[in-house]
């Protein structure tokens, strides 16, 4: 025991001697942001990519994180630091990216893709959905900026509120709900019959807590990490209606000036980091939930019957997407296409599972 004990303490050195020396070698250095915390999945996943990224060059590349607002606040702020060198990579949701890139807000569209089995698919970094995406990014940004991969940030947005049980939309009548400022979220909350307002999330604790707000739309580990129970939320109604990506974008210029080997590194880098954002939140959901019904909180899932009437109610939002959204169609059709095809091969995957 003493051995195994010593050769783990030595082993531990070693790795510490290691990284240090990278640090001191690295040849190229990239400025990681991520407007969150050290409980967010954002940060887990760029933990896994730090690591992965300089071990793999052997030190060639070392990664520095910022979390919180050190470089940028917000996410115009950071992308136009992306844009111009300043940021080597940065992670936003389509909410925080849709002034820039409109088009983004395909992943907000509500009941697209069923479950984690589907949206991990559509979003994997090979599916025509993803080179859609990458080609709108750089296209917009006139080559400056890169769209790397698309993880997770929080699950599913499910409906909640500080009154009632949540059954169908009907339920929803007259209730205000938070949003973003984006205009889709609030389209979707009007399609329901909801009353939109929008909150900067930084405020939505008090809102629930005044009254100028009784709902939101947010996962499990959100809300439970800002601790909305304690500001009156209480009713948790899981109709997952939208899959909460997280686009991570990177200087093209910084990318495309590392020779092949360092670049299949830093795609690698990310295909790491999205696997771990996959994971998260599944993980983080399971205490999320327990201390959620442990703070008085309800949780209910909708029939199918009910969640039907939840889809039907919100169909219209992906007509206004395509008549008001620049680029719109584009990214629609790429996502709808993707799901189809994701979905055939799953019906394949399963009948050979089930049987």
């Amino acid at each position: 025991m003493k051995h195994l004990i010593t050769g783990a303490l030595t082993a531990a050195l070693l790795a510490s001697t290691a990284a240090t020396a990278w640090a001191q070698d690295a040849t190229y250095t990239l400025r990681a942001t991520a407007n969150s915390n050290e409980n967010d999945e954002d940060y887990d996943g760029l933990v896994v990519f730090k690591n992965y990224v300089e071990a793999a060059s052997n030190g060639a590349i070392e990664v520095e994180m910022f979390i919180g607002t050190q470089l940028c606040a917000t996410g115009e702020e950071c992308l136009e630091g992306v844009a111009e060198g300043s940021i080597d990579i940065y992670i936003a949701t389509s909410g925080g990216t849709a002034s820039l890139f409109p088009f983004v807000q395909v992943l907000d569209l509500p009941y697209l893709m069923a479950d984690d089995r589907v949206a991990e698919s559509v979003l994997d970094n090979g599916s025509p959905f993803i080179a859609t995406m990458r080609e709108m990014v750089r296209e917009s940004s006139g080559d400056a900026i890169r769209l790397m991969t698309i993880g997770n940030t929080g699950g599913w947005r499910n409906v909640a509120n500080v009154n009632k049980t949540i059954h169908t939309p009907e339920d929803l009548a007259g209730l205000k709900i938070r949003t973003v400022p984006a205009e889709l979220p609030q389209v979707l909350a009007t399609a329901w019959g909801a009353a939109p307002t929008a909150i900067p999330w930084p405020e939505l604790f008090t809102s629930l807590q005044t009254g100028v707000v009784e709902g939101t739309a947010n996962g499990i580990t959100d809300i439970m990490s800002m601790k909305f129970p304690d500001a009156g939320l209480k009713y948790l109604t899981l109709d997952q209606h939208a899959y909460m990506g997280a686009l991570w974008f990177m200087n093209n210029a910084k990318f495309m000036d590392m020779p092949e080997d360092m670049r299949k590194i830093v795609a690698d880098g990310f295909y790491q980091l999205q696997q771990a954002t996959f994971a998260s939140p599944k993980r983080k959901s399971i205490d999320a939930y327990a201390a959620f019904t442990a703070a008085g909180g309800e949780v209910y899932v909708p029939t199918p019957e009910e969640k039907q009437a939840f889809q039907d109610a919100a169909a219209p939002v992906q007509d206004w997407f395509r008549e008001n959204v620049d680029g719109g169609p584009e990214a629609l059709d790429a996502l709808l296409a993707s799901v189809d095809a994701v979905n055939a091969r799953l019906a394949s995957e399963y009948e050979t599972e089930l049987n």
